[in-house]
Formats: structure tokens, sequence, C-alpha cells
């Protein structure tokens, strides 16, 4: 008898240091019930209960959680339906709320997940679900962390993972972009066309006013040698009035050559002239050269014997050299 005892006795004593002595692992926490009333949270390390009155109650998950979300069919605002699956991250903060306030933690997560997803995505339409998916879980986020909240339970973030619309929309969806990159490929191909034509009349209008300049520039020069030349002409002839004035006819005779030679310099040079008539007598063409020799003596001067010297200046001034007289060229009357 005394040996059984004693086995009993050790089988106790094990039992209820077994009891007694709790380690719990990093990442979780129990909560200690005594009598199945709530008394404590046990943090992760080892720890020392009361054998047979106090027991573990929940063993709670401290660690962020992933909860796949199942796919679900929601209508849209302009009645469209689709299908959307999402991904929640959650974290226990408290032990003891996430224990005794819910029941079945994940699936209450799950359910409150479904419907703010059917609430906020059916207030958008088809358009707005499929871009503006941070909007749709920004506004997810709020409104299940607020509800979870009260249980201990801190959800980190909301995604949704797919929003497949059915596939006639997605058709539609295809022939409705496909129309409208059409529509802005003719929108930049015509505003490249009046863009080219805007420059091309600028270019034109820049090319017009220059020319129109040049032109200007160009006559205004013209003009402006012809009154350099009537000038030049003009003091030509006061020179020439101003020398006769003074009784030098040679400059006269002169002045007549040279406009009888440019003339008949000009007729000689026409293309369309094969035989030239000589209204005057050759002899006066003679006679004229002859009367620019004489004006080329006088501006040198003469000697008596006949050779030329330098003309003074007075006589230069007065058109005729000392001891000479103006005499028409050739020896007769001009």
């Amino acid at each position: 008898m005394a040996i059984p005892v004693l086995i009993a006795f050790i089988l106790l004593i094990v039992v209820t240091v077994s009891r007694g002595l709790r380690v719990v692992p990093q990442g979780y926490e129990y909560t200690v019930e005594r009598f199945g009333k709530y008394r404590g949270t046990l943090e992760p390390g080892l720890h020392i209960l009361v054998p047979f009155v106090d027991g573990i109650g929940r063993r709670m998950n401290m660690m962020e959680q992933v909860l796949d979300v199942p796919r679900q069919e929601v209508i849209t605002k302009d009645n469209a339906i689709v299908g959307i699956d999402a991904v929640v991250f959650f974290q226990v903060l408290d032990a003891a709320k996430a224990a005794y306030e819910v029941d079945r933690m994940q699936v209450a997560v799950t359910n409150l997940t479904m419907t703010n997803i059917r609430t906020v995505v059916g207030a958008l339409d088809l358009d707005e679900s499929l871009s503006k998916r941070d909007e749709i879980n920004h506004r997810l986020l709020k409104v299940v962390d607020d509800a979870t909240s009260p249980w201990g339970i801190k959800v980190t973030r909301i995604e949704i993972k797919d929003i497949r619309p059915p596939a006639d929309i997605v058709d539609a969806m295809g022939r409705q972009m496909k129309a409208e990159r059409l529509k802005r490929a003719s929108i930049l191909e015509a505003e490249g066309a009046r863009q080219a034509a805007i420059l091309r009349a600028e270019g034109e209008k820049q090319a017009a006013v220059l020319d129109a300049e040049g032109r200007r520039e160009a006559a205004f020069r013209d003009a402006e040698g012809r009154e350099r030349a009537a000038e030049a002409e003009a003091r030509a002839t006061t020179l020439v009035s101003d020398a006769i004035s003074k009784g030098n006819v040679n400059a006269l005779n002169y002045f007549i050559a040279q406009k009888y030679v440019e003339a008949f310099k000009a007729v000689s040079a026409a293309d369309n002239q094969k035989v030239i008539l000589l209204p005057y007598e050759g002899t006066a063409l003679l006679g004229a050269l002859g009367g620019i020799g004489e004006l080329a003596k006088a501006a040198l001067g003469g000697n008596a014997d006949g050779s030329l010297r330098p003309r003074t200046p007075s006589a230069a001034a007065a058109g005729t050299a000392p001891g000479m007289t103006a005499e028409p060229p050739g020896g007769g009357a001009p």
C-alpha cells in the first residue's frame, strides 16, 4: 500500500507543478481565469499560477495578422455588378477585450469588412470604383477600424485586391477607350495642322513684310541715287553755265561732246541695231572730239611753242589758259 500511495503522491505533485507553471511564447498573451472569471493576462515568459484555482482562458495571438475577404458581388451606383475581394491586416492590442468582447473575432472582422465594402462601393459608379481604389481603401479602413476598436483590435490596412466587372462591360469599356484614343488622335492631328498653318501664315506674312521693306529700302536708295545724280547733273550744268558766262565756251563744247559720245555709244551698243545711220556728218563728231582736246589743252595750259604747261589757279578758275582764246572745236562754230 505504501508504494501506490507514494506513486500517487508523486503524480499529484507533478500535476500540481504543471498546472502552476505556465510558459507564454513570444508574440502571444494568455488570459487567466479563476473559477471561470477573468483575473489577468500573462505576457510572454514564465508564470506561476495557483494550481486547480487559476487556469488559462484564451491564447491570443498578438502579432499582426492577415485576413482574406472572399469575393462578393457588389452593385455600384450606376447599377453595374462587379466582383470585389480584399485583404485585411489587423493586430490585437488588448487580449482581454479581444477574448471576451467579441466571439469568433476573425469571422466578425470578415463580415464587417464585406458589409462596408458593399456600402462604400455602392455609393460610387463603375468608373469611380475602378479609378479610386485609394479612396475606397481609406474609407473602408476608417469605418472598420472604428467598429473594431471596442474589441481591442487595430485594423492597420485594408486593400482591395481585385475589382472585376462583367465581360460585356469590359468589352464596352474597351471600345470606349479605343474611341476616346481615336478622338484624342484626331484632335492632336487637327491641332498640329492648325499650328502648322498658323506658323506657315506667320512665315509668309513675315516674308512679305521683309520683302516690302526690302523694296521700300531699294526704292528709297534708287530715289536717293537719282537725286544725287540729278544734283551732280545740276551742279555740272551750273559749272558749265558759270564757265560760259565767264567767256569759256570750251566747257560747253566739252559738255555737249560728252553727251554726244554717250548717246552714240548707247545707239551702237543696242542688240537690235545692225546698221547705224548717222544723221550728221562724221566731221561733227571729230569736231566735238577736237573741242575736248582744246578743253584739255586749256586745262593744262599751253606755251608759245605749242608745248603744254601746268595751268595756273587763276586760269583754272576762268576756264581758259593765259594767251588762249575760246574757239569752237574744229575751228568752226559749235
